[in-house]
């Protein structure tokens, strides 16, 4: 087992990581820029050390600083939670280069899966499903054009590297595409060093559906079901459920199946999420694989009772899967509400500032990730989720209503956030019935923002 871990983030990941060490009877070591100096998940570790100012590229992307705390105080494992570092394969291989083990896969599968284009034809030759599309990387506008006309509008831009919607353009018309490929090319450049696009036929209104699955160095490697992730804005999830309610067996058999080809086919150790979205017609079809811990993996956790980061410190220390697919029990239904320090009515402001007041919800069923607190003061400088609420039901309904309730109890004052959006969505018709898709939220917002009104009860 190993016996001390820096954990390279913060906030609410960070804790939840510290503390499945702590549990594990295992050593920590938190980084921290100047901004979270005192915050709460600098005290769950055994040591804490600064490592920069505020701004990211200075302390939690300081690759540097934090090889450095952690060869200083003498850690054997890394993990790097979700965003920052997590997916830089550069990063991951100065980790194993130190003698390290970083929690996650290896670089070369970071780095496979990373560039969406090599991944997507390993998936191909794999028999996972895929989108119609270019047969690589796009070399002009003039390639884009000729694969459009052969595959037929609309059809989307991708950034080969990188994520988040950067470096995406919906295309929907030939007079469109010129101007489409530049920006989208020009933006993935910018964030991610690498303007190069493929094209993929556009899959109108998808439902987004993923698969978590987990692997050792043994060669056993389970699922643990899928989270239905459709419940989106501008391509970040805003709200994750499990299991899918939308799929039939069958279609979540064929789903779960594709991900363990995907697994398989990258060599995957340790903890990932395969992605799809999911036609009209219930047809799945893979998109990308995400190398790390997810944000939604609460939701997972909830139904099966996998503590996902301790068989990610387990996988790292080099010990096998203590269970097998057979053993993977669903049970329920869960969500997980994202709560971010922003403005909905105003085009979705960021909001930083200083807690004044915080009630968070408890009671059954009920679990909150979040290192908030009174006093507690939201940097401008890092991602505005500052908290998730996740409940679990026996059924979907179940925990709707369980959702309502802990979103009721909640009370944050001091800074604005989107818990009125998420408590409105719980009474929504179209999302009480399931019909919802990728889309949903950005077509209905105006009228989701209305006053609530006659609720719809189950």
């Amino acid at each position: 087992m190993l016996k001390k871990i820096l954990v390279a983030n913060r906030g609410e990941i960070a804790a939840r990581i510290l503390r499945a060490c702590r549990e594990m009877n295992i050593a920590t070591v938190a980084v921290y820029s100047e901004a979270d100096r005192g915050a709460l998940f600098t005290t769950l570790a055994t040591e804490a050390y600064c490592i920069g100012a505020a701004p990211a590229k200075q302390s939690y992307l300081n690759s540097d600083a934090i090889l450095t705390v952690a060869a200083h105080t003498g850690c054997d494992g890394l993990h790097p939670g979700f965003g920052f570092l997590s997916e830089d394969a550069a990063f991951v291989r100065e980790v194993e280069a130190m003698g390290i083990s970083f929690i996650g896969p290896k670089a070369q599968t970071i780095a496979d899966m990373g560039d969406k284009d090599k991944a997507r034809s390993l998936m191909r030759k794999s028999g996972v499903s895929t989108v119609p599309g270019s047969d690589g990387v796009l070399q002009s506008v003039d390639d884009a054009q000729k694969c459009a006309e052969q595959i037929g509008y609309p059809v989307l831009l991708k950034a080969r590297s990188g994520g988040g919607g950067r470096g995406m353009r919906v295309v929907r018309t030939s007079e469109e595409l010129k101007p489409a490929y530049e920006q989208a090319s020009a933006e993935a450049l910018a964030a991610f060093g690498d303007g190069s696009l493929y094209l993929e036929k556009l899959i109108e209104n998808p439902r987004h559906v993923e698969v978590q699955i987990l692997a050792d160095s043994y060669g056993n490697l389970v699922h643990l079901g899928e989270r239905e992730c459709s419940l989106q804005r501008n391509h970040q999830k805003v709200l994750e459920e499990a299991p899918a309610a939308s799929l039939t067996q069958e279609q979540a058999d064929l789903i779960r199946s594709d991900a363990l080809k995907a697994a398989c086919a990258c060599d995957y150790i340790n903890a990932g999420t395969v992605e799809f979205i999911v036609d009209a017609d219930g047809k799945h079809y893979f998109i990308e694989m995400n190398t790390r811990i997810q944000v939604e993996h609460p939701v997972t956790e909830m139904i099966t009772s996998v503590n996902i980061v301790r068989e990610q410190i387990r996988i790292a220390s080099g010990l096998s899967l203590g269970f097998s697919q057979k053993d993977i029990n669903i049970s329920g239904h869960a969500i997980e509400c994202r709560i971010n320090a922003e403005n909905p009515e105003q085009d979705f402001r960021p909001c930083p500032g200083k807690v004044e007041y915080l009630h968070l919800p408890s009671g059954y069923g009920v679990r909150v990730d979040t290192v908030l607190h009174p006093g507690y003061v939201v940097s401008p400088y890092y991602d505005s989720m500052i908290a998730k609420i996740i409940v679990h039901g026996r059924t979907r309904n179940e925990a709707i209503c369980r959702m309502r309730r802990a979103l009721e109890e909640t009370v944050l004052s001091g800074i604005d956030t989107n818990l009125t959006l998420l408590y409105l969505l719980m009474y929504a018709p179209e999302y009480l019935a399931n019909r919802i898709d990728t889309g949903f939220i950005q077509r209905n917002l105006q009228q989701l923002l209305k006053p609530l009104g006659n609720k719809v009860e189950l």
